[in-house]
């Protein structure tokens, strides 16, 4: 049977649980996040959209405490509780080599070729569309609900060697911690600029 597609909005409820409610949390519940939560997630942000569906996006899931502990010896002093107590921590990298994978990925045509000898081009693709894959992330979370702690305080380039060290051609970009959020740990919403602030309808 052909699956339908239909043009029904999101209920207010979820619109508030994915964006308008939800928030970066800085501390979390003694509630722990399983394995399948994690494949969950996963499952729902591949499907979000990249440049000709390259998945240039590598993830490593800090779930047990002692690779947490690795991970929060590189993080900020202000960071290094957040990664410690926090049910599990994702690394976002990305893979420079993504090109490598298209034949699969994008087998309509042949996109490995755009990509070959550009390692500036790869470079760009690579860091953009992961980023955009990391958003995916944390909206998938938030949708099987789960709070985020987004976090660029930690030095990329000592996860990249740890974390990273059997694939170097990845790198590490940012980490955002995932749970149940603890509400006494967040502060009072910063502002959000209303549309006209940075906005041009054309």
């Amino acid at each position: 049977m052909t699956k339908q597609f239909h043009d029904n909005a999101l209920s207010a409820d979820a619109l508030d649980q994915i964006f308008r409610e939800a928030r970066t949390y800085n501390g979390w519940q003694d509630k722990p996040v399983t394995t399948e939560q994690i494949e969950q997630i996963y499952d729902l942000m591949k499907m979000g959209p990249t440049s000709a569906n390259m998945q240039p996006g590598r993830f490593i899931w800090c779930h047990s405490q002692e690779s947490k502990d690795r991970l929060a010896a590189y993080a900020s002093d202000g960071n290094k509780e957040k990664v410690k107590t926090a049910p599990v921590t994702v690394i976002i990298g990305y893979d420079m080599d993504f090109h490598e994978q298209l034949p699969w990925l994008f087998p309509h045509t042949d996109a490995k070729s755009w990509f070959e000898g550009d390692e500036d081009g790869r470079k760009e693709g690579a860091f953009r569309n992961s980023a955009l894959q990391g958003a995916y992330l944390m909206l998938a979370a938030r949708s099987i609900g789960l709070d985020c702690g987004p976090m660029s305080g930690v030095d990329l380039d000592a996860v990249t060697g740890d974390f990273f060290a059997t694939q170097p051609r990845v790198r590490a970009d940012w980490i955002c911690s995932l749970g149940y959020g603890d509400a006494a740990t967040i502060f009072d919403r910063s502002p959000r600029p209303d549309f006209d602030k940075f906005n041009l309808i054309a």
